[in-house]
């Protein structure tokens, strides 16, 4: 790949960066975007943001603009961003105009000045903003922000030149963003605990003035396969519009939990996952635990009343346990488990025994379940209120002394716990039994 590195001759901030990128390639060590892509660098009159078509003249893949940021609170920071306007161009480019993203490149600069960025600067995306839009080579901004103090600091020149020269953009899941303030906080979050990798980001204070065909071109300049939306930081109703147009247009829209569980996935993978929920239960959502990277989905299906009882007994260490399975499990309305789930083919068969094993372990240990042949026998005892009013225990607070296990006096009659009780049997048939003890 060919790499165009800009900078202007007026802009502080990228005449140090491009000091720092000079002399780090100069010297004895070696950088893997120079080792693997053909580096050229520009240096222009003029400011960067009015630099459109600028790619019919250096001739390159990408481009990466290194450059200053400036703004009315100024705090350290090293960004990220793509260009472009959803209004008015009053900072170059065209009103309206998107340029093209590089969403894994951004997700890997950005997760690398994560890493080095000197003490006391906060790491960010940028929301789109300002020009140069018209461009058609996918482009990107990275910035020393805010003041000129930071702008000439050579520790900051030299962690963007690292984190630039150190980029080696992996899978990512491309993304476009709705909502936050300028330096999408919940969007740089995402990208620096997942596969999550955004290009055009719009804030709060310009999503009420989202259209369709501008949602779209969000889309296709960031060659996005899904959305997200920071819905904290929207109305109500802004957000709910935003939802609407991504589900006309066909635009998946991914929670962050989504995009973090679907970053162990291979993203055809996930499509594939998610249809399949789809045709298992309508309207479902899935959960991804140990499964990852890629293969064919398929369904496996456990004994209904087996996950039952074992959700009923102990779900927060069923769940953790699944955590350590390569395994999905599906959710539909007030059911939070339900009883098929998904894996790849090739571990199906394995999983469907673990999971049986994990149920059964779990319910002899939790609610001290009995073995009769094929059957796990479950007894359960429990407060009946019925009884209690029979006695004549009036609802309320001595219902709940019962229910705990003390005894309670009534017109100078005790009533204890086992007299207010009533006991049921559940028997699961489980075929071969004694292989998941």
């Amino acid at each position: 790949m060919r790499i165009a590195l800009i900078n202007s001759k007026e802009d502080v901030a990228g005449v140090n960066i491009r000091d720092h990128l000079l002399a780090l390639l100069a010297g004895s060590g070696r950088w893997p975007l120079a080792d693997h892509h053909t580096l050229t660098f520009h240096e222009i009159d003029g400011r960067l943001i009015y630099q459109g078509r600028i790619d019919e003249e250096v001739d390159a893949d990408l481009i990466i603009f290194i450059s200053r940021h400036s703004s009315a609170q100024p705090t350290p920071a090293l960004t990220v961003h793509v260009t472009g306007n959803y209004g008015a161009a009053d900072l170059g480019g065209e009103p309206g105009a998107l340029a093209p993203a590089a969403p894994a490149w951004m997700h890997a600069i950005l997760r690398n000045l994560a890493a080095r960025a000197p003490e006391g600067y906060r790491v960010s995306y940028e929301v789109t903003h300002h020009g140069p839009t018209a461009l058609a080579t996918p482009s990107l901004f990275v910035e020393i922000g805010s003041t000129p103090t930071e702008w000439a600091d050579p520790a900051a020149g030299r962690a963007v030149a690292e984190s630039i020269l150190t980029a080696t953009p992996g899978e990512t899941i491309n993304l476009i963003g709705f909502g936050g303030t300028h330096y999408a906080m919940r969007q740089t979050a995402i990208a620096l605990s997942s596969r999550g990798a955004f290009g055009h980001i719009v804030p709060t204070r310009q999503a009420g003035a989202l259209s369709p065909g501008l949602i779209r071109r969000m889309q296709e300049a960031s060659r996005a396969v899904a959305a997200y939306i920071d819905r904290k930081s929207l109305p109500t109703d802004e957000g709910g519009q935003i939802e609407r147009i991504l589900s006309d247009a066909g635009i998946l829209l991914l929670s962050e939990s989504e995009i973090g569980e679907a970053s162990s996935l291979d993203w055809a993978t996930y499509l594939r996952v998610r249809s399949l929920a789809e045709e298992i239960a309508p309207g479902s959502r899935i959960r991804i635990h140990g499964l990852a990277g890629k293969g064919t989905p398929v369904s496996v299906q456990i004994i209904p009343d087996l996950i039952e009882e074992t959700v009923k007994s102990d779900k927060i260490g069923f769940l953790d346990a699944l955590d350590e399975l390569p395994v999905i499990h599906i959710t539909k309305g007030s059911t939070e488990i339900l009883s098929t789930f998904i894996s790849f083919e090739s571990e199906s068969s394995r999983l469907a025994s673990d999971i049986t094993t994990l149920c059964v372990k779990l319910l002899l240990i939790c609610e001290g379940a009995v073995i009769d042949g094929d059957h796990l026998v479950l007894r359960k005892v429990r407060f009946d209120p019925e009884k209690a009013r029979r006695l004549g225990v009036p609802r309320g607070p001595l219902f709940a002394m019962l229910a705990g296990g003390k005894a309670v006096e009534i017109k100078g009659q005790t009533i204890t716990p086992d007299a207010v009780q009533a006991t049921s049997v559940k028997r699961i048939h489980i075929p071969g039994l004694e292989r998941y003890i």
